[in-house]
């Protein structure tokens, strides 16, 4: 690598050398692992079924999910507290991680 090559730093939001980016290993891979927790502290992954903690209405649906009600098949968005899910009738649920439960 040459020394006029800059790498942008995400972590920092700044751009550094490229030999300063390699000295400091894959600092990119190790933050994009983000860790998202249902309301017990249990940790969600991909292909989770969670339960409802508490009756949710649901915005532009015009429906109610009901505690108790299982998710089956959950997808992580990369935010901590988002989770994707798809229920019968309702396309594009996002719910917060804060009101389900791990199965």
């Amino acid at each position: 690598m040459a020394d006029d090559d800059y790498v942008y730093d995400e972590a920092t939001g700044e751009w550094i050398s490229a030999a300063d980016a390699a000295a400091k290993g894959g600092t990119a891979s190790d933050d994009d692992a983000v860790v998202v927790r249902d309301s017990v502290g249990n940790v969600l992954s991909d292909g989770d079924q969670v339960t409802l903690i508490k009756d949710l209405t649901v915005k532009g649906a015009g429906q109610t999910l009901k505690r108790g009600t299982l998710i089956k098949s959950i997808r992580l968005t990369g935010d901590a507290q988002e989770i994707d899910c798809k229920f019968d009738g309702i396309k594009g649920l996002v719910l917060r991680a804060e009101f389900v439960r791990k199965r």
